[in-house]
């Protein structure tokens, strides 16, 4: 498994971050505000070098230039809505993934700034061939500090799956990325992980 991190789209924070808290039991930290996109996030860690990104459309923000990622804008039931994996080099993941018949489309510079002050700053990749939601958008956090060094710890990532109608697909742009995770057929796309919790008892997050 290659897995950076994972994104609980919701509508609105402060009721995603109780949930989670109450589904986890761990409560995840404010990570900040993406202003150039229009939302805002908590973290929390899930061992290791993964973490949970709970987000939401930030208030304080409510006419970003482009509709918001992981469709944001059109609200509904939380849910997970997109994962990251990981590159220290990512004009190479990208161009060899395309090389393997995979795009995982074009790569931006994003930021946001932690309510200490600090400005983070990462390259990542945005709508892949396909549009899928299920498969991993690249990034690379370069000089950055990971944001699962600074988080709430206690939860971990036993496992994450995809679902999805045509499993064969999903899983040649998985291996054009050099990524190693579980494929199963389904009748509709969705991302499952399936998280410890600090005293022990396994929850499904989808």
């Amino acid at each position: 498994m290659s897995v950076d991190h994972i994104v609980y789209a919701v509508p609105d924070l402060d009721e995603g971050v109780a949930t989670i808290e109450q589904r986890l039991g761990v409560r995840a930290a404010p990570g900040g505000r993406h202003e150039s996109t229009g939302s805002h996030n908590a973290l929390l860690g899930l061992g290791g070098a993964g973490y949970l990104e709970i987000i939401a459309p930030d208030p304080a923000n409510p006419n970003p230039p482009h509709p918001r990622a992981f469709n944001l804008d059109e609200g509904g039931t939380p849910r997970l809505a997109g994962w990251a994996t990981r590159s220290t080099a990512i004009d190479d993941t990208v161009a060899r993934a395309r090389g393997a018949g995979y795009d995982p489309g074009p790569i931006q510079d994003l930021s946001r700034r932690r309510p200490d002050g600090v400005l983070l700053e990462w390259r990542l990749t945005r709508s892949g061939s396909g549009g899928e939601f299920v498969l991993p958008f690249v990034i690379d956090w370069g000089d950055a500090q990971h944001p699962s060094t600074t988080s709430p710890q206690g939860a971990v990532l036993r496992r994450l799956a995809i679902e999805h109608p045509d499993p064969d697909r999903i899983a040649r742009a998985l291996a054009a990325l050099g990524v190693d995770v579980e494929v199963r057929q389904a009748s509709g796309p969705a991302l499952v992980a399936t998280v410890e919790t600090p005293s022990g008892d396994t929850v499904e997050l989808r």
